[in-house]
């Protein structure tokens, strides 16, 4: 059915449950909206502001912090700003998604490579009429093209997580996770 994709992307241009496009982040995006940019360079150059202007620091954000508290204080994590950056193109009206996987990192030169240091990731795509979704990372200011592995996407982390759930029984609970990425020859 032509337009089947574009009936799918206005999904993503609503609100969600982690994600409300307001005039503030409306007000950051737009020093990336210049006149007759083309929407790609719109989105690469806000990921790049956020790359610059965000410092990243996994202390400080948790899953329930509001992306105002995040745009005041220009700190956070990868799911933080891929976040922002969604909430910052649904405030134009544009269809974006969060993307939830893995990244593989970069061995250190000289180092022996760490075993279960890698870890689960988020970013974003904006969905370009005419040719489809293309991904973003702003946390590494990247297009994500060889090192990311897409497991999940939805409207925001709330469609995607890994484990979700009750857990019954006496005593304390714990959940401990670590994720290795090897390239296989």
């Amino acid at each position: 059915m032509p337009g089947a994709d574009l009936l799918d992307a206005r999904y993503y241009v609503l609100d969600s449950p982690m994600i409300t496009a307001n005039a503030e982040l409306g007000a950051y995006a737009q020093a990336s909206f210049l006149p007759k940019r083309p929407l790609v360079a719109v989105v690469q150059d806000l990921m790049q502001r956020i790359y610059q202007d965000f410092t990243y620091d996994p202390s400080f954000t948790t899953i329930a912090t509001p992306l105002s508290e995040v745009l005041r204080h220009r700190r956070g994590v990868c799911q933080d700003f891929a976040h922002l950056a969604i909430a910052c193109l649904r405030a134009y009206g544009i269809a974006a998604r969060y993307i939830s996987g893995y990244i593989e990192t970069a061995q250190e030169p000289g180092k022996p490579r760490l075993i279960g240091t890698d870890a689960s990731h988020a970013w974003f795509a904006v969905y370009i009429p005419g040719s489809g979704w293309l991904e973003f990372d702003p946390t590494n200011n990247k297009l994500p093209l060889n090192q990311h592995i897409t497991l999940a996407w939805g409207r925001d982390f709330a469609d995607v997580t890994p484990l979700k759930g009750i857990a019954f029984g006496g005593g304390q609970h714990t959940l401990s996770v670590s994720v290795d990425v090897l390239r296989l020859p």
